[in-house]
């Protein structure tokens, strides 16, 4: 009896995974339904460990709609969402405001102290003063751009809408497409279920892609070619579950990766090696449904969480035993 007992639970807690996967799938940035299988998912989401960070402070951008973070080399940090970006300093100060003309999906602070802004379906260079320096066309009217990354020589452009990552020169010129299916050069290719697909460039100047539907972080080389990966599915804290994570990624400055997800919200850090070592934030940290918890690192090892539901950037800091 009791055998039988455990395997009823059994099925319904997979039921349960199925039903939360496909809404989590089809619904995109739309409010959560009610899930009829809501007790199975609420012991999922309540199944995380004791947090290694704690929430210091948050900062309260004016921007009425918030979809994207950076920082800079000294600590500034830079918010964009819809029709505008905000910059502060590391303590928590206005500095700049200035309106773009459309919605930012995704930011990215390069090198020489200017921003690469994806604006739904193309890339502008923007100074921090506000003043436009270019503006490049969309690669393809299907295009959603919702990464951008930057190397002192090349930018890196994730499109969502044709589930590959742009290499581009400084002046826009469009060099290679990468993360295509190839066979031969064992590339698997991207599964982009939803619009979340991030790119970043490591401390040491490497270029690496979430292929979300493949619960997978992977290096690529200049030229294309896929060197590592690392990520498993499962629904522990150790692994990414759900159609599509991690949604975004970023690495501290010693080479760490941070990650956030949606479906079971959460924050880790994983090592260089890609071994889990810290939750920095667990799903009841977080409104149920949030989606697009952007994320950037910022001074003595913070980690500052965009938090599109509350329009909040909150700043986590590491716990002494850290």
């Amino acid at each position: 009896m009791k055998q039988k007992i455990i395997l009823i639970l059994a099925i319904a807690i997979f039921f349960a995974l199925i039903a939360w996967m496909i809404g989590d799938l089809f619904t995109g940035n739309s409010e959560p339904q009610k899930n009829p299988f809501d007790y199975g998912m609420k012991a999922l989401r309540d199944a995380d460990s004791i947090p290694d960070f704690t929430e210091a402070v948050s900062l309260k951008p004016t921007l009425s709609e918030i979809t994207s973070i950076s920082t800079g080399t000294d600590g500034r940090i830079y918010i964009a969402g819809r029709g505008g970006v905000e910059i502060f300093n590391s303590s928590g100060h206005i500095l700049n405001r200035f309106t773009i003309p459309g919605n930012a999906t995704c930011l990215s602070y390069m090198p020489d102290g200017n921003l690469a802004i994806g604006i739904e379906d193309h890339v502008e260079l923007w100074s921090p003063s506000g003043v436009l320096i270019a503006a490049w066309p969309a690669a393809d009217t299907a295009s959603v751009i919702t990464g951008v990354a930057a190397t002192p020589a090349l930018i890196y452009v994730a499109d969502a809408g044709k589930k590959i990552v742009y290499q581009y020169n400084r002046d826009g010129k469009l060099l290679a497409k990468i993360g295509e299916k190839d066979p031969v050069r064992k590339i698997p290719g991207f599964i982009i279920p939803s619009p979340y697909f991030d790119v970043a460039i490591s401390p040491a100047g490497d270029l690496w892609v979430a292929n979300t539907g493949r619960h997978k972080l992977e290096k690529y080389g200049s030229d294309g070619s896929l060197l590592i990966s690392w990520g498993e599915t499962s629904m522990a804290v150790e692994g990414f579950t759900g159609c599509c994570n991690p949604s975004h990624f970023t690495f501290l400055r010693n080479g760490s990766f941070v990650t956030s997800e949606k479906g079971i919200e959460r924050v880790k850090v994983y090592s260089p090696e890609g071994v889990f070592q810290f939750l920095v934030a667990g799903s009841e940290s977080f409104d149920e449904g949030t989606r697009g918890l952007d994320l950037a690192a910022g001074l003595n090892g913070g980690i500052l969480v965009l938090d599109p539901s509350r329009n909040l950037i909150r700043i986590f800091l590491p716990n002494k035993k850290n």
